[in-house]
């Protein structure tokens, strides 16, 4: 199969893989692909949504969007990959009786002759998107995204009844695995691309990486298992001790108890705040909230807006630092709005992520109000090397890591005034 993605020309062809032609010919409104490592599927993202752009039927002013989960990552990755196979149909040299197309570097972003655009977008910054509308959107290694930018993207949907299709290797029972999990049962189009099954990377690179990795690293990356251990997670063992030790439960909120808050303050982007209760050797994650783009005295309306009596509230040590534009701290402004900060000792992350894994199995956590903070503990883990194949010393960036950040702070800064071992679980308070 050899698709022409300039009329009535040779010089621009692209042939898919096998593994993708069905993917391309798709008639389903929505898709999920599960797909390997190096399997070739943000080329072909990117081949699909030209191919679509192009197309004779396509609609006037037509839209269509690459989201990865970051925004440098679509700009390294997936860019040059549009201006490769978009350059030879826009014209650019302004040849007579031919519509021109458009190259904005500013806005990753290709206006073909015909009036539609593909553009590229993070899923780190999903404000971008609201108010848009798209005839068609690739969500490429959604497993790593934050599941809200669905919530975003779905309405931009609707008026024009675009499509959508959701890429990736799994990392474990995520949103990534929820949507796939849907898509079989609602016949959307699915393909599911085993390393051994498709042919693309030769049998004995496959042999050396099965040798190379862990059976988990191996089932994860190359034979697209949900069930392996999530690569890299600092808390994956600690989580999973709490789902089968029913700690992830319904937790009732005591209103014998103070609630306790730590936060980790976003400026650009998210602020998470965790609310947790503390009795003898138990502490109870009650409530879990986590907005961007608003003020402090949205948070402190947040707070008190919620039934609970409050004790301490935990926050990074650069609560103090003073903005620019008022002189004032954070941690000023906060009291002013009748919040009294506690600032977490100033310790390394390192330090800091081994205090949550001493603490995580004394946690219960309610799996209602906790669970997009349950979640994020989840996934929350190491940056990965591609160049050296090896994990970093240093946490990845990505949605989870307010969500880390603000349960680290908690751990550091609360201080329980009891001794554990004197003490055993109670476990009346749990509905």
């Amino acid at each position: 199969m050899v698709l022409t993605l300039l009329n009535n020309s040779s010089r621009n062809l692209y042939s898919p893989r096998d593994a993708f032609i069905g993917f391309h010919s798709r008639n389903k409104r929505f898709g999920v692909i599960v797909a390997h490592r190096r399997a070739g599927k943000t080329v072909a993202c990117i081949l699909d949504l030209i191919l679509r752009a192009k197309s004779p039927k396509v609609k006037q002013n037509a839209k269509f969007s690459y989201i990865a989960p970051q925004y440098n990552m679509a700009k390294d990755i997936a860019w040059e990959y549009v201006k490769q196979y978009t350059i030879p149909m826009l014209n650019l040299d302004g040849k007579k009786n031919m519509p021109r197309g458009i190259i904005n570097e500013s806005e990753l972003k290709v206006t073909l002759p015909n009036g539609a655009s593909i553009r590229l977008y993070g899923a780190d910054n999903p404000s971008r998107l609201r108010g848009l509308y798209h005839d068609g959107v690739i969500l490429d290694e959604y497993a790593d995204m934050d599941s809200r930018v669905w919530e975003v993207v779905r309405p931009s949907l609707s008026d024009r009844l675009g499509w959508c299709v959701w890429i990736g290797t799994p990392r474990g029972h995520n949103d990534f695995y929820n949507v796939y999990q849907r898509a079989k049962k609602e016949n959307w189009f699915v393909a599911e691309l085993k390393a051994t099954e498709t042919g693309i990377l030769p049998e004995g690179e496959l042999k050396r990486a099965k040798h190379d990795l862990t059976k988990d690293q191996f089932e994860q990356e190359y034979q697209c298992s949900f069930e392996a251990a999530i690569q890299g997670a600092y808390y994956g063992s600690e989580m999973q001790e709490a789902v089968e030790d029913d700690r992830i439960t319904n937790v009732l909120y005591d209103k014998a108890l103070e609630v306790h808050t730590s936060w980790d303050l976003g400026i650009g982007d998210s602020t998470a705040i965790w609310f947790c209760q503390l009795l003898g050797n138990e502490i109870r994650l009650i409530d879990y909230y986590e907005t961007s783009g608003v003020g402090l005295d949205h948070y402190a309306k947040v707070l008190k807006d919620k039934p609970y009596v409050y004790g301490t509230h935990v926050l990074p040590h650069d609560v103090m630092v003073s903005e620019l534009g008022t002189g004032k701290s954070r941690f000023e402004m906060l009291q002013s709005l009748g919040i009294e900060p506690t600032v977490a000792p100033k310790l390394s992350i390192e330090d800091g992520i081994q205090a949550v894994r001493l603490q995580l199995n004394r946690c219960w956590f309610d799996k209602n109000k906790c669970e997009r903070g349950i979640e994020a503990l989840k996934l929350y883990r190491k940056s990965y090397d591609e160049k050296n194949k090896a994990f970093k010393n240093k946490p990845l960036h990505d949605w989870t890591s307010h969500c880390a950040d603000s349960f680290r702070y908690m751990a550091v800064g609360l201080k329980p005034k009891v001794k554990y071992q004197e003490l055993e679980f109670n476990t009346s308070w749990v509905a």
